[in-house]
């Protein structure tokens, strides 16, 4: 018996002592961005002007890092998946991807979700790889090793990627709240917006695309945190007279969607909601909800099943300056990611 407690106490110990090992490398090495830094920005030659009275086009797209495609759960969704199985997948999910992109050629464009290389997506260079035109690229998830669930998820690099022919001026990393507290916090998304500044000609006004990814796994509380404080950058920017156009994936229902795509499967993840209530006046919600932008991860891509969750998340927020002229989920019918590309058509007034 006490040689079965001795082993018994020394396997505790040990896991005691890896586990505190592991808790102080991930504290030391903590991605700890400042509340303001410059983004990663990249110009190319400009094939694009915008003034007021011009017409343009953007597209929003949460890639999945080139992971989720129709083949794909995931484990906190309820699936199983950690990891795709193969590099055959991410490749050929990027591949459509990279297709889907210059098929739109969009005026700008607004990625979320893209790995310059971490383990769940085989370490490919998502950004290099998509990158077209001037670029800006802040990142939003950035963790030595992710220590869960198992096997884990090791290294991971993610973050927004925003693409344009046009000049953009400057680009800034915008830290948003993080719902989470220490030790959680240190393998968790520092989420972000990712502002790009673009010239306008014949006035000192600029056009300010604000690329975002707002909390999910949360409470709740993160995601209202992040959208007021959100919302309060919007206002300030406008306030300057300036053009408004956020984003992006809000994991937040947009309004009365949940009439058409009511929530099923509520022992998995279920988003936020978003209140149209909260923007001021003459701000609007552009969103299409004739065709669902994402997918529930709890099982691979099936439209037949009964288990099939959908969401209306991903859209866009507009300034009173800038007129919506038409906003449209593009059906990919999830083969390439778990969420559907959204498009918008504005005129600058």
């Amino acid at each position: 018996m006490k040689k079965l407690f001795r082993c018994v106490f020394c396997v505790l110990l040990a896991v005691i002592i890896a586990g505190a090992g592991l808790i102080a490398y991930l504290s030391v090495t903590e991605y700890r961005p400042a509340d303001t830094e410059p983004a990663v920005l990249s110009s190319a030659e400009v094939q694009k002007t915008f003034s007021p009275g011009s017409s343009l086009s953007v597209l929003s797209f949460n890639i999945g890092y080139g992971a989720l495609g129709k083949e794909a759960d995931f484990f906190m969704d309820g699936g199983k998946e950690v990891m795709p199985d193969s590099r055959t997948r991410v490749d050929d999910d990027l591949a459509g991807i990279k297709a889907l992109l210059e098929d739109q050629d969009a005026d700008v464009t607004m990625l979320q979700e893209v790995a310059p290389g971490c383990r769940r997506s085989f370490r490919v260079d998502e950004q290099a790889m998509l990158s077209q035109g001037s670029t800006a690229f802040a990142y939003n998830y950035v963790c030595d090793f992710v220590p869960f669930p198992w096997p884990p998820l090791g290294r991971v690099r993610s973050g927004l990627l925003t693409m344009t022919d046009a000049k953009i001026s400057s680009a800034v990393r915008i830290a948003l709240p993080c719902p989470f507290s220490w030790p959680m916090r240190t393998a968790n998304l520092k989420r972000c917006l990712l502002v790009s500044e673009i010239p306008l000609s014949g006035t000192d006004k600029k056009l300010m695309i604000i690329n975002l990814h707002l909390e999910a796994y949360d409470d709740g509380a993160g995601k209202l945190a992040q959208t007021e404080a959100l919302n309060a950058f919007l206002e300030e920017q406008y306030a300057e007279g300036n053009y408004v156009i956020a984003g992006g994936d809000f994991n937040q229902v947009f309004p009365n969607t949940l009439e058409q795509y009511p929530i099923s499967q509520d022992d998995y993840w279920t988003p936020g909601s978003l209140d149209e209530h909260a923007l001021s006046e003459g701000w609007m919600l552009a969103f299409d909800a004739k065709t669902p932008t994402c997918r529930l991860l709890n099982q691979p891509y099936d439209p037949n099943s009964s288990l099939t969750q959908y969401y209306v998340i991903d859209g866009f927020i507009l300034s009173p300056n800038v007129e919506l002229v038409s906003t449209e989920t593009l059906n990919s019918t999830f083969t390439y990611s778990d969420h559907n590309p959204v498009r918008l058509e504005v005129r600058l007034k």
